[in-house]
């Protein structure tokens, strides 16, 4: 097994908090303490645990929009405001950093700048912004349809650009405090007076700047525009690889495209989720994969291949290969694009089973990078990618219960931290030291 040097720059690790460890039948489980969920003291106890691994963030993924039909079987995305949650945690935590998501789609860029800010100085340096357009939720925002990604994009774009401008508005360095004189400098402030395709915003912000700097800015698109995107303003990409090869193509196009927007090939972590069902065996894993999976999934699982590959494969025997010439164009709307390529791509490849397709993370619709097993097959297979250069780190995804999020804090984290990978405690106070930003 190859080694990285200690020269090269170790593993960016965050913990997601979207309660994956209870997903599928997980909640089910007398031990899942499904009825805290909407109480913040919940998210409290796995936070500190992130924070005594020395992981570098905590994320909290979002949506505004609920399917009660989902919701009859599992928890999906009934949540707390992943900004609210990620204020609650910062009065809990001293250096972990907090990544909220926020929708440059539903949101307008002040109140965004606003509340971001707002969690930035709470957690004193400590917060992310995980930049998303969104791909539902628009009847809750008096939207008669969704906006194409490339309209979605541009505001995106622009929303950004705008919430940049109003951190830059009211600087840290105008605040003088003098009591004797003045307050501020107020000759450092700036009024904006923003008009652009989307926003006229006057500005200044109502609070200055955090002297730990702007938070950094996460990304999660995966399609052309969303490479683009995240390649022009993003300091880390959250990415949708289930295959090694799939996360060198990331990792080759990323690099192309920052640098074509004049930044260093380097200026985008690439951290793609890993979904761990571990255990003390393989068959202890594996038994905590097949017991999460529900009825509910794969009929889940069978209308999104049928959606994605124009492929009825409910109708089809599990021995029965898919192949290229089964698969009809895709001229259709379909919820993630970037997902359903992802799928195709798998059939053009290998031509798999429907029984071996249905248990490819592809099939699931995210498309996470995956490990059922040991910590030690988790760290190998981490080791692997790293090595080869495919990563800059991962999203934790515990799945199954508590125990493989137990074991990824108390028993990964640490492995990789002995084999020189990860930390062992922190150097620093806020998101941007311990992403290695200036």
């Amino acid at each position: 097994m190859s080694r990285v040097s200690s020269t090269d720059r170790p593993l960016c690790i965050g913990l997601s908090l979207a309660i994956t460890w209870l997903a599928g039948n997980s909640w089910r489980r007398p031990d899942s303490q499904i009825e805290a969920i909407h109480d913040p003291d919940f998210y409290t106890g796995f936070a500190q645990m992130a924070e005594q691994a020395h992981l570098d963030f905590l994320f909290r993924p979002d949506s505004l929009f609920i399917d009660p039909d989902v919701l009859a079987h599992a928890p999906g995305f009934s949540s707390l405001d992943p900004t609210l949650l990620m204020t609650a945690l910062a009065q809990k935590t001293r250096h972990i950093g907090l990544v909220t998501t926020a929708s440059t789609t539903f949101i307008p860029p002040y109140l965004l700048a606003r509340q971001l800010q707002s969690l930035h100085h709470i957690s004193h340096g400590r917060a992310g912004w995980n930049v998303v357009t969104a791909l539902d939720g628009q009847q809750n925002f008096g939207i008669e349809s969704m906006p194409s990604p490339a309209e979605r994009y541009a505001r995106a774009d622009e929303c950004v650009d705008v919430v940049r401008k109003l951190w830059a508005s009211y600087p840290h360095s105008a605040l003088l405090n003098d009591r004797q004189g003045r307050y501020a400098d107020h000759q450092q402030m700036a009024t904006l007076d923003y008009h652009g395709h989307f926003f006229d915003i006057k500005g200044p912000l109502t609070l200055p700047s955090h002297q730990a700097g702007d938070m950094p800015l996460f990304q999660a698109g995966a399609s052309d525009t969303g490479r683009d995107f995240a390649a022009r303003i993003a300091d880390a990409i959250f990415a949708a690889t289930p295959s090694l090869a799939s996360a060198l193509e990331l990792r080759k196009d990323i690099q192309l495209r920052a640098r074509r927007h004049g930044r260093s090939a380097s200026a985008v972590r690439i951290l793609p989720g890993l979904s761990l069902f571990l255990g003390d065996t393989r068959e202890e894993a594996q038994a905590l994969y097949q017991s999460s999976q529900s009825e509910h999934n794969e009929s889940r699982q069978q209308a999104f291949l049928h959606q994605a590959l124009g492929v009825d494969v409910s109708a089809l025997a599990p021995d029965q290969r898919i192949t290229q010439a089964m698969l009809t164009p895709l001229d259709h709307p379909v919820r993630s694009r970037t997902h359903a390529n992802l799928l195709r791509q798998l059939v053009v490849h290998e031509s798999p089973t429907v029984a071996t397709l249905l248990k490819r993370p592809e099939a699931s619709g995210s498309a996470h990078w995956q490990v059922v097993g040991t910590v030690e097959d988790a760290l190998e297979t981490i080791d692997q990618w790293h090595a080869a250069g495919a990563i800059d780190g991962f999203i934790a995804l515990p799945g199954g219960s508590k125990r493989s999020l137990e074991l990824t804090c108390k028993a990964l984290v640490p492995a990789l931290a002995e084999r020189g990978l990860f930390r062992k405690a922190y150097s620093g106070s806020t998101l941007r030291e311990h992403l290695g930003l200036a």
